[in-house]
Protein backbone atom coordinates (compact mmCIF):
# COMPACT_ATOMS: atom_id res chain seq x y z
CA UNK A 1 0.00 0.00 0.00
CA UNK A 2 1.17 3.72 -0.83
CA UNK A 3 1.58 5.47 1.80
CA UNK A 4 -0.48 8.77 1.32
CA UNK A 5 1.77 12.33 1.31
CA UNK A 6 0.46 15.72 0.37
CA UNK A 7 3.83 17.50 0.40
CA UNK A 8 3.26 18.13 -3.21
CA UNK A 9 1.03 20.82 -1.70
CA UNK A 10 3.25 23.14 -0.13
CA UNK A 11 4.35 24.82 -3.22
CA UNK A 12 0.57 25.87 -4.14
CA UNK A 13 0.09 27.60 -0.30
CA UNK A 14 -0.09 31.27 -0.64
CA UNK A 15 0.27 32.01 3.14
CA UNK A 16 2.31 30.63 5.39
CA UNK A 17 4.51 30.32 8.69
CA UNK A 18 7.75 28.62 9.28
CA UNK A 19 9.21 27.60 12.84
CA UNK A 20 12.54 27.37 13.57
CA UNK A 21 13.75 26.25 16.53
CA UNK A 22 17.07 27.59 18.67
CA UNK A 23 19.28 24.57 17.91
CA UNK A 24 19.02 24.52 14.57
CA UNK A 25 20.35 28.52 14.06
CA UNK A 26 22.52 28.97 17.27
CA UNK A 27 25.97 27.27 18.32
CA UNK A 28 27.52 25.57 15.48
CA UNK A 29 24.55 25.69 13.59
CA UNK A 30 24.25 29.44 12.99
CA UNK A 31 25.25 28.92 9.69
CA UNK A 32 22.02 27.58 8.70
CA UNK A 33 20.49 30.99 8.64
CA UNK A 34 21.91 31.20 4.91
CA UNK A 35 20.23 28.18 3.41
CA UNK A 36 16.84 28.73 5.89
CA UNK A 37 16.63 32.27 4.32
CA UNK A 38 17.60 31.80 1.20
CA UNK A 39 14.61 28.64 0.70
CA UNK A 40 11.95 32.05 2.64
CA UNK A 41 13.34 34.50 0.00
CA UNK A 42 12.31 31.76 -3.14
CA UNK A 43 9.34 31.28 -1.66
CA UNK A 44 8.25 34.62 -1.60
CA UNK A 45 10.03 35.58 -4.90
CA UNK A 46 6.90 32.93 -6.28
CA UNK A 47 4.32 35.57 -4.48
CA UNK A 48 3.85 33.23 -1.14
CA UNK A 49 3.31 35.54 1.95
CA UNK A 50 5.88 34.32 4.45
CA UNK A 51 6.26 34.65 8.54
CA UNK A 52 8.94 32.93 10.08
CA UNK A 53 8.80 32.57 13.99
CA UNK A 54 12.56 32.27 14.77
CA UNK A 55 13.85 31.51 18.20
CA UNK A 56 17.16 31.93 19.43
CA UNK A 57 16.93 35.60 21.26
CA UNK A 58 18.38 33.95 24.65
CA UNK A 59 20.58 31.25 22.78
CA UNK A 60 22.39 34.48 20.71
CA UNK A 61 22.75 36.43 24.05
CA UNK A 62 24.17 33.75 26.30
CA UNK A 63 27.69 33.73 24.54
CA UNK A 64 27.57 37.86 24.89
CA UNK A 65 26.19 37.70 28.69
CA UNK A 66 29.12 34.74 29.32
CA UNK A 67 26.76 32.07 29.60
CA UNK A 68 27.46 28.51 29.09
CA UNK A 69 24.20 26.96 29.96
CA UNK A 70 20.58 28.38 29.21
CA UNK A 71 19.67 30.39 32.27
CA UNK A 72 17.40 28.97 34.18
CA UNK A 73 16.64 32.58 36.15
CA UNK A 74 13.82 34.41 34.56
CA UNK A 75 15.91 37.88 34.90
CA UNK A 76 18.92 36.36 33.31
CA UNK A 77 16.68 34.94 30.63
CA UNK A 78 15.20 38.28 29.97
CA UNK A 79 18.60 40.02 29.81
CA UNK A 80 19.91 36.98 27.60
CA UNK A 81 17.00 37.74 25.31
CA UNK A 82 16.96 41.61 25.39
CA UNK A 83 20.64 40.80 24.23
CA UNK A 84 19.97 38.23 21.74
CA UNK A 85 16.84 39.42 20.03
CA UNK A 86 18.88 42.58 18.33
CA UNK A 87 21.39 40.56 16.86
CA UNK A 88 19.43 37.35 15.87
CA UNK A 89 16.80 40.36 14.25
CA UNK A 90 20.29 41.73 12.04
CA UNK A 91 21.51 38.40 11.20
CA UNK A 92 18.37 37.64 9.07
CA UNK A 93 18.69 41.18 7.74
CA UNK A 94 22.22 40.81 6.48
CA UNK A 95 20.80 38.23 4.56
CA UNK A 96 17.66 38.97 3.57
CA UNK A 97 19.60 42.26 2.30
CA UNK A 98 20.84 40.16 -0.87
CA UNK A 99 17.26 39.26 -1.98
CA UNK A 100 15.84 42.67 -1.44
CA UNK A 101 13.37 41.86 1.04
CA UNK A 102 13.16 44.20 4.13
CA UNK A 103 12.34 42.50 7.80
CA UNK A 104 9.61 43.36 10.49
CA UNK A 105 10.00 42.74 14.17
CA UNK A 106 7.25 41.56 15.98
CA UNK A 107 7.37 40.66 19.28
CA UNK A 108 4.62 38.80 21.70
CA UNK A 109 3.01 37.50 24.47
CA UNK A 110 0.43 35.31 25.40
CA UNK A 111 -1.71 37.86 26.74
CA UNK A 112 -1.79 39.94 22.87
CA UNK A 113 -3.39 36.82 21.32
CA UNK A 114 -5.83 36.38 24.46
CA UNK A 115 -7.13 39.90 24.66
CA UNK A 116 -9.21 40.53 22.27
CA UNK A 117 -8.22 44.19 21.51
CA UNK A 118 -4.25 43.43 21.49
CA UNK A 119 -5.06 40.44 18.86
CA UNK A 120 -7.25 42.76 16.27
CA UNK A 121 -4.06 44.95 16.59
CA UNK A 122 -1.56 41.82 15.70
CA UNK A 123 -4.06 40.65 12.77
CA UNK A 124 -3.81 44.15 11.65
CA UNK A 125 -0.39 44.32 11.96
CA UNK A 126 0.62 41.06 10.27
CA UNK A 127 -1.81 41.98 7.22
CA UNK A 128 -0.32 45.38 6.56
CA UNK A 129 3.46 44.07 6.46
CA UNK A 130 2.33 41.16 4.80
CA UNK A 131 0.65 43.17 1.99
CA UNK A 132 3.52 45.38 1.90
CA UNK A 133 5.99 42.87 1.12
CA UNK A 134 7.31 42.41 4.40
CA UNK A 135 8.91 39.40 5.85
CA UNK A 136 7.20 39.40 9.82
CA UNK A 137 10.21 37.37 11.92
CA UNK A 138 8.08 36.74 15.13
CA UNK A 139 9.06 35.54 18.29
CA UNK A 140 8.00 35.67 21.93
CA UNK A 141 9.15 38.81 24.07
CA UNK A 142 10.88 37.10 26.21
CA UNK A 143 12.44 40.28 27.56
CA UNK A 144 9.30 41.01 29.34
CA UNK A 145 7.43 37.69 29.63
CA UNK A 146 7.01 35.62 33.24
CA UNK A 147 6.35 32.50 33.78
CA UNK A 148 2.97 32.75 34.32
CA UNK A 149 1.94 34.08 30.95
CA UNK A 150 4.53 32.64 28.84
CA UNK A 151 3.33 30.49 25.24
CA UNK A 152 5.89 27.68 26.51
CA UNK A 153 7.22 27.42 23.26
CA UNK A 154 7.57 28.88 19.98
CA UNK A 155 5.99 25.95 18.43
CA UNK A 156 2.83 26.66 20.08
CA UNK A 157 3.13 30.08 19.19
CA UNK A 158 3.62 29.45 15.85
CA UNK A 159 0.47 27.49 15.47
CA UNK A 160 -1.41 30.76 17.08
CA UNK A 161 0.23 33.15 14.64
CA UNK A 162 -1.19 30.73 11.87
CA UNK A 163 -4.80 30.33 13.13
CA UNK A 164 -4.31 33.93 13.72
CA UNK A 165 -3.22 34.90 9.99
CA UNK A 166 -5.82 32.73 7.86
CA UNK A 167 -2.35 30.66 7.50
CA UNK A 168 -2.82 27.54 4.68
CA UNK A 169 0.21 25.70 5.75
CA UNK A 170 2.77 26.06 8.98
CA UNK A 171 5.92 24.47 8.46
CA UNK A 172 7.68 23.37 11.94
CA UNK A 173 11.57 23.02 11.87
CA UNK A 174 13.40 21.46 13.81
CA UNK A 175 16.74 19.12 14.04
CA UNK A 176 14.41 15.84 13.23
CA UNK A 177 13.66 15.36 9.72
CA UNK A 178 10.16 14.17 10.53
CA UNK A 179 7.84 12.20 13.40
CA UNK A 180 9.48 9.36 14.61
CA UNK A 181 7.47 6.36 15.93
CA UNK A 182 9.83 6.75 19.37
CA UNK A 183 12.61 8.92 19.81
CA UNK A 184 14.62 8.61 16.95
CA UNK A 185 18.36 6.67 17.99
CA UNK A 186 15.91 3.80 19.59
CA UNK A 187 15.43 0.73 18.20
CA UNK A 188 12.75 0.32 15.84
CA UNK A 189 12.28 4.18 15.83
CA UNK A 190 10.61 4.52 11.92
CA UNK A 191 9.53 7.83 10.44
CA UNK A 192 6.34 8.64 9.82
CA UNK A 193 5.31 10.19 6.22
CA UNK A 194 1.69 11.42 7.03
CA UNK A 195 -1.06 11.82 9.84
CA UNK A 196 -4.58 12.24 9.07
CA UNK A 197 -6.68 14.61 10.46
CA UNK A 198 -7.84 13.05 14.00
CA UNK A 199 -5.39 10.33 13.70
CA UNK A 200 -4.53 9.78 17.83
CA UNK A 201 -1.07 8.66 17.05
CA UNK A 202 -1.34 5.69 19.37
CA UNK A 203 1.25 3.99 20.27
CA UNK A 204 3.52 6.67 19.00
CA UNK A 205 6.21 7.57 21.56
CA UNK A 206 7.32 11.13 21.93
CA UNK A 207 10.63 12.53 23.35
CA UNK A 208 11.10 16.81 24.42
CA UNK A 209 13.98 18.56 23.69
CA UNK A 210 17.64 17.55 25.43
CA UNK A 211 19.58 20.12 23.04
CA UNK A 212 20.51 22.45 26.04
CA UNK A 213 19.56 25.86 24.38
CA UNK A 214 15.74 25.24 23.45
CA UNK A 215 12.80 24.28 24.93
CA UNK A 216 10.42 22.20 22.60
CA UNK A 217 11.01 19.30 21.33
CA UNK A 218 8.40 16.12 19.23
CA UNK A 219 5.83 16.57 21.88
CA UNK A 220 5.25 20.36 21.37
CA UNK A 221 5.21 19.66 17.94
CA UNK A 222 2.70 17.35 17.96
CA UNK A 223 0.89 19.83 19.68
CA UNK A 224 1.04 22.33 17.96
CA UNK A 225 0.46 20.05 14.88
CA UNK A 226 -2.94 19.06 16.51
CA UNK A 227 -3.73 22.76 16.90
CA UNK A 228 -3.39 23.72 13.60
CA UNK A 229 -4.62 20.92 11.59
CA UNK A 230 -7.62 21.58 13.87
CA UNK A 231 -7.75 25.23 12.40
CA UNK A 232 -8.12 23.56 8.71
CA UNK A 233 -3.70 24.70 8.81
CA UNK A 234 -2.18 21.98 6.73
CA UNK A 235 1.36 21.06 9.07
CA UNK A 236 4.46 20.12 7.60
CA UNK A 237 7.58 18.49 9.77
CA UNK A 238 10.82 18.47 8.74
CA UNK A 239 14.27 18.94 9.18
CA UNK A 240 15.65 22.94 8.85
CA UNK A 241 18.53 21.79 6.53
CA UNK A 242 15.34 20.19 4.60
CA UNK A 243 13.30 23.84 4.14
CA UNK A 244 14.24 24.35 1.01
CA UNK A 245 12.92 20.95 -0.53
CA UNK A 246 10.00 21.12 1.75
CA UNK A 247 9.21 24.67 0.07
CA UNK A 248 9.48 23.27 -3.26
CA UNK A 249 7.33 19.87 -2.50
CA UNK A 250 9.66 17.25 -2.27
CA UNK A 251 7.81 13.98 -0.24
CA UNK A 252 9.86 15.03 2.63
CA UNK A 253 9.10 15.29 6.48
CA UNK A 254 5.83 14.13 7.75
CA UNK A 255 2.43 15.94 6.74
CA UNK A 256 -0.34 16.53 9.26
CA UNK A 257 -3.67 16.64 7.44
CA UNK A 258 -5.98 19.43 8.52
CA UNK A 259 -9.36 18.67 9.77
CA UNK A 260 -11.20 20.25 6.47
CA UNK A 261 -9.64 18.05 4.12
CA UNK A 262 -11.13 14.70 5.69
CA UNK A 263 -14.38 16.80 6.09
CA UNK A 264 -14.19 17.62 2.94
CA UNK A 265 -13.43 14.07 1.71
CA UNK A 266 -16.16 13.12 3.91
CA UNK A 267 -18.97 15.45 1.97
Amino acid sequence: MTVPTMQEQAPGATRIVVKVGSSSISGDKAGQVVPLVAALAATHARGAEIVLVSSGAIATGMPHLRLLDRPTDLAVQQAAAAVGQNLLIKRYQEQLDGFGIVAGQVLLTAGDLENPKHRSNAERAFDTLLALRILPIVNENDTVATHEIRFGDNDRLAALVAELIGADLLVLLSDVEALYTRPPGEPGAEPIAFVGAGDPLTGIVVGESDTGVGTGGAATKVAAARYATDAGIAVLLTATEHVARALDGERIGTWFEPATATESAAG
